[in-house]
């Protein structure tokens, strides 16, 4: 598995979500044209720079001009995030983590969650922001897990069904439309969690300290 980080235009990420992804081998780090802004606040140097370059401060641009690959793609028919997705596909990354994809813009934010979605069949894309890790998941999914963990699922429409091992409150071959149901706050009664997902794809959502407790990512 060929793994990066990409770092987005919005809430600015922990260091210490950096540093356990460099540890786990997310050892390239691309950021998303502003992304880059975050990145020269906490003086960390990004492997490469992608995007139109119209949110990349100054400051930033002429310090990590120096010593990080600047990719600039023009076109406007596609976000920031999705270029350097775009990129990491052509280099073959198989997993990225997001970092920085949400914050005062609810569009923004919105429009990374479904890029999880819209690039699941090219590269595995989780997201970390604040204390939560996200992900889409289809097929059969064990999750380690730790007795009282909160973890949360979401669908999107009916004819995707869920059925549940080891949750507290179980889920036998349900849907979660977007909208009209869902399983928040669910409650892992022991160290597995299964799911069989059939029919789309569903978001997990689960606690980033529980997910690194569990070397999971």
């Amino acid at each position: 598995m060929k793994k990066c980080i990409i770092v987005a235009n919005g809430s600015p990420p922990r260091r210490s979500d950096i540093a356990y992804l460099k540890i786990r081998c997310y050892k390239t780090l691309l950021a998303a044209d502003g992304g880059a802004n975050s990145l020269y606040d906490m003086n960390i140097v990004p492997d490469f720079i992608v995007g139109d370059m119209d949110s990349i401060s100054d400051e930033a641009l002429s310090k990590f001009k120096k010593s990080s690959e600047i990719i600039h793609i023009k076109r406007q028919t596609d976000t920031d995030v999705e270029k350097c997705l775009k990129f990491a596909i052509k280099k073959k990354f198989t997993h990225a983590v997001l970092l920085g994809a949400t914050g005062n813009r609810l569009d923004h934010s919105f429009c990374n969650l479904g890029i999880v979605l819209k690039y699941y069949d090219k590269i595995h894309v989780a997201i970390i922001h604040e204390r939560s890790y996200l992900a889409a998941y289809s097929g059969k999914v064990e999750l380690k897990t730790s007795p009282g963990e909160i973890i949360s699922i979401y669908g999107f429409d009916e004819k995707t069904k869920v059925t549940s091992k080891g949750l507290k409150y179980q889920l036998p071959n349900v849907s979660l439309p977007f909208g009209m149901k869902e399983s928040t706050s669910n409650v892992a009664t022991g160290d597995t969690v299964e799911l069989k997902i059939t029919g789309g794809k569903m978001f997990v959502i689960r606690s980033i300290e529980a997910v690194k407790a569990n070397d999971y990512i």
